[in-house]
């Protein structure tokens, strides 16, 4: 496998982790990010980084009932998550998975940077709902240092879209991750 691969399955192993851990009571509870509850979070958290992970490795559109579907309010959602994370993985370990272009909607984009955008879903929107719910949402050096990179290549393109807020000061040697989380407009300290 390669160095993408392998940030996906270390941020999927701790989103999964992360979402085992959200209650019932919860899912109604306001999220860190604004406008949504915990559900609506952790709903977009499944759709984007795990079945979205799936279809953009197999070229396929995400299908309608798959886009308004309440995981969260399905019974043992979070197990449901992780079986799904890891049929998305085992898509992305086809050589074919990495080859050419993923269609965005009449626009191409190289089938490994959707990877490393998928990457910064799984870690961002995984430490929105760790946050959300009490936890800490935690990543290796390695990792974290990639998401920064990752982060620092699309972040203006995502705030032009207003899926990310403006930038948040934190200082030059602060870890990588914490880094991202800025760059990105969250507050790595609440």
């Amino acid at each position: 496998m390669n160095e993408i691969h392998t940030h996906l399955t270390v941020c999927a192993a701790e989103a999964s982790r992360v979402a085992r851990a959200v209650t019932a009571e919860q899912l109604g509870t306001p999220s860190v990010c604004a406008d949504w509850t915990v559900r609506e979070l952790a709903n977009h958290l499944v759709l984007y980084s795990a079945h979205g992970l799936e279809h953009r490795a197999l070229r396929t559109e995400l299908p309608e009932e798959t886009v308004q579907r309440d995981f969260a309010g399905e019974d043992h959602w979070a197990a449901a998550y992780r079986t799904q994370l890891d049929r998305a993985l085992a898509a992305w370990e086809s050589p074919e998975a990495w080859e050419g272009e993923v269609d965005l909607g009449g626009s191409g984009m190289p089938a490994a940077e959707i990877a490393a955008m998928l990457v910064e879903e799984l870690a961002l929107h995984g430490w929105d709902l760790a946050r959300s719910t009490g936890q800490d949402f935690t990543l290796p050096e390695a990792t974290a240092v990639y998401l920064l990179g990752v982060v620092e290549r699309y972040a203006e393109m995502y705030r032009q879209y207003e899926g990310f807020a403006a930038v948040v000061d934190v200082p030059g040697d602060a870890p990588a991750f914490d880094r991202a989380l800025a760059l990105s407009g969250r507050n790595p300290k609440n």
